[in-house]
């Protein structure tokens, strides 16, 4: 590690001078000049390979504990929830997260790092905001439809995703594989924008108090708490989406104004926190999942690359 090199030289003379250089130097792994031309390609080759693998990990690990969160989130008043099909559209919903998170990452891992590039270190934090936002506005595009289609199934209006896409375009038109989209967004893009800044920023920190790489273990556990967090503080906008999107031609929201008064008015503000018990559960174990499987495949890329890199992935 360059920053591991400065610590050991002169420590007896310079103690506080290397100190104060620490933190530039875990940035200069990433901006460092002597480092190869910003590869573009390869870059986004590996960020679609690792999160399309840790897309379909945890979205097939953890599936049922969406489903009963869905359903939750469905239930009007003090309905209760089935505890069938707990893995009703699983299939029809890898087929959509697959690319959708091959998408993201491949599109926040080359701009994170150019914007890296670009910023001073101080603001860090925003690139990887950035990055995450601009990830999340380009897979929505798979994202959305997926869930749309996943919900219908998960509350068991459909029993197959091909017969999904047919009675939903036929009676809401191809636009109804978009319902919801404007608060999937509200939802996801700060969702999205939180959790990557969380953890890489606490992965920074980390990474400067231990003087080293970390370990698997350790980046699923920054995962779990960035996951966690970010989960409680988006349940609200996850609510709305939810009820938007499974209201099918009925459409008794008129747009999020709409349903965020309509569920205080009928159910009280409580509502707007349905199923955060499950989600957060959901979440939390989910970024564990991802965070180690994306680390652990961007690493393996690394180390098999034709051309034998050796520079760090951050």
């Amino acid at each position: 590690m360059h920053w591991g090199i400065n610590l050991g030289a002169d420590a007896s003379g310079r103690k506080m001078d290397n100190l104060q250089m620490v933190p530039k130097k875990l940035f200069a792994s990433i901006n460092n000049a002597e480092e190869k031309p910003f590869d573009f390609l390869r870059i986004l080759f590996e960020g679609v390979i690792a999160g399309g693998t840790a897309g379909v990990v945890v979205e097939t690990a953890l599936y049922p504990i969406d489903t009963i969160k869905t359903r939750l989130q469905a239930a009007r008043g003090g309905g209760q929830i089935a505890l069938k099909g707990l893995y009703s559209g699983l299939a029809g919903n890898l087929a959509g997260v697959l690319p959708a998170s091959a998408i993201f990452v491949g599109v926040y891992e080359p701009v994170k790092q150019k914007l890296l590039k670009m910023f001073p270190e101080n603001l860090s934090a925003v690139a990887h905001l950035t990055a995450g936002a601009l990830g999340g506005i380009a897979a929505s595009f798979v994202r959305v439809p997926t869930e749309v289609i996943k919900q219908r199934m998960q509350t068991r209006q459909f029993a197959s995703a091909p017969d999904a896409v047919r009675v939903i375009v036929s009676r809401e038109g191809f636009k109804g594989l978009y319902a919801g989209y404007g608060s999937f967004l509200l939802r996801d893009l700060p969702f999205d924008a939180i959790q990557f800044c969380i953890y890489e920023q606490l992965r920074i920190g980390y990474k400067l108090a231990a003087k080293r790489e970390l370990n698997d273990p350790e980046n699923a556990v920054i995962g779990a708490f960035a996951g966690a967090l970010t989960g409680a503080i988006t349940t609200p906008l996850d609510v709305i989406k939810t009820r938007l999107m499974i209201q099918g031609s009925a459409n008794q929201y008129k747009g999020i104004v709409d349903c965020v008064k309509t569920i205080v008015a009928e159910e009280g503000p409580p509502a707007l926190l349905k199923g955060i018990g499950p989600r957060v559960l959901w979440i939390g174990i989910g970024g564990s999942i991802f965070f180690g499987v994306l680390e652990r495949t961007k690493r393996y890329l690394a180390q098999n690359r034709p051309d034998n890199a050796t520079s760090k992935k951050d």
